[in-house]
């Protein structure tokens, strides 16, 4: 039998099965010691019954007139007679007998003391130098049925006590460990980016240093990373200016150069520091959904986030270029206007950037607050969707991109816990990629659609 993995299971099956097997067992020994002391009991009324029946029995044969006549004691009621007797002369004729007595059940007379037979418990005793006899003989199955009663006397309340020891026992413990279940249930209702400390102000003795121990461990993850992601943003912040400066300095020697290998290399550098500039932001885009507040008391709408973006993106692009959807009603929803804005650059400039060039890049957002962005391409493998969200990931691009944008996407929607869906080909055409996101409206729990 393989025990369950719950430590409440284990401990209420356990303590459940000894308690019961514990009153099993006293059960079991009581109704032997009971049996015991009544068959002792038994065998002293055997006793009892002669020695009071003899002297008796003897006053009447030797008063008799005629000693050659059995007499049969008559019965005054009707009751069911568990002792029974005869009493017989040395020769063994019966001289007086019980009314209910049968004579074959009684063997030969064979001294004073107990005995017995297959069907019989018997005692005899003799008087007047052993020429007059007794025996007393009571049934074994009036023994065996009085030895069914006690026990089942004893077995009996068990059927009632052992579920109700049972559940006494699940209770308890339940109770007992109730503090660790809070616990476990607190852990399990994480994500993985909240590392505050679990309370275990009530936790038992020998969970306590547990949770202790990983509430530091907690502690010094929390700390690594804020020095990690505050290192990537005061990097990526204390970056821009020189960045621009050398970029101006580079602006500035190509137009004064005349050597056209000068300004070739001037192109170069340029370029490479512009690539570096859109990565510092990218850095600084990512640590602040990884660090920031995502979700606010006031509720904005997204309609005027979505349009100001693609106004913003479409100056330096051809008309046309850009197709937004907006619904006629407002979006309210209590995302930051600020990170619904790096998700929404971020999945636009990606779809641009990776998408087919001739193929306009359409923006959607719905009234129950679903963003798509839609670009076409051809179509990507499974396995590879599977590895677009991650960092530093380009799918064999050969476009400069840093990498970074659908991880902060993704980053986004995994802190507001809400589902992030990478198709391609979309519903209804044969290429190219959707990203679908299901925002937040008014505060409310997303749900997935």
């Amino acid at each position: 039998m393989r025990l369950p993995r719950s430590l409440q299971a284990r401990l209420g099956l356990s303590l459940g099965v000894v308690l019961a097997l514990m009153w099993i067992a006293a059960a079991t020994v009581t109704a032997l010691i009971v049996r015991k002391e009544m068959s002792e009991v038994f065998d002293s009324t055997l006793q009892e019954t002669a020695q009071r029946i003899l002297p008796l029995a003897v006053m009447d044969i030797v008063n008799r007139d005629s000693t050659n006549v059995t007499q049969r004691l008559a019965q005054l009621r009707n009751h069911e007679e568990f002792f029974i007797y005869i009493v017989r002369d040395a020769e063994g004729r019966i001289l007086l007998q019980s009314h209910a007595a049968d004579p074959s059940v009684f063997p030969a007379y064979e001294g004073r003391g107990f005995s017995q037979t297959a069907t019989h418990r018997l005692y005899s005793d003799a008087a007047l130098q052993d020429t007059v006899r007794i025996t007393v003989a009571e049934p074994l199955a009036h023994r065996a049925q009085v030895a069914r009663e006690i026990e089942l006397g004893l077995g009996l309340p068990l059927l009632i006590v052992i579920p109700l020891a049972f559940a006494a026992v699940v209770l308890a413990v339940r109770t007992n460990l109730g503090p660790l279940r809070r616990f476990r249930t607190s852990l399990e209702a994480r994500n993985a980016r909240d590392l505050t400390p679990i309370p275990t102000d009530d936790l038992q003795a020998e969970i306590a240093p547990v949770a202790a121990t990983l509430n530091n461990l907690l502690g010094r993850l929390r700390e690594g990373i804020e020095a990690e992601r505050s290192f990537a943003s005061n990097a990526a912040h204390e970056l821009r200016t020189p960045l621009a400066g050398a970029i101006a300095q580079t602006q500035r020697l190509s137009a004064e150069t005349t050597d056209p290998a000068a300004k070739a290399r001037a192109a170069d550098i340029e370029a490479t520091l512009k690539r570096l500039t859109r990565l510092s932001e990218r850095l600084l885009q990512l640590a602040r959904a990884e660090g920031g507040p995502l979700r606010l008391e006031r509720s904005s709408d997204l309609r005027m986030t979505a349009r100001l973006i693609v106004e913003d993106l479409a100056r330096s692009l051809d008309p046309g270029r850009i197709a937004l959807e907006l619904p006629e009603t407002p979006v309210l929803s209590d995302l930051d206007p600020d990170a619904f804005g790096i998700l929404c650059r971020n999945l636009i400039e990606n779809a641009l950037k990776h998408g087919a060039q001739d193929d306009p890049v359409t923006v959607r957002l719905t009234e129950e607050g679903v963003f798509t962005v839609t670009n076409g391409g051809p179509v990507i493998p499974k396995e590879t969707l599977a590895r677009l969200t991650a960092r530093f990931e380009r799918a064999g691009s050969t476009n400069d991109g840093s990498g970074l944008g659908l991880a902060i996407v993704s980053v986004i929607a995994e802190r507001i816990e809400s589902p992030l869906t990478l198709t391609s080909p979309p519903s209804g055409r044969d290429a190219g990629l959707e990203v679908r996101v299901q925002l937040p409206l008014n505060g409310t729990e997303v749900k997935p659609s």
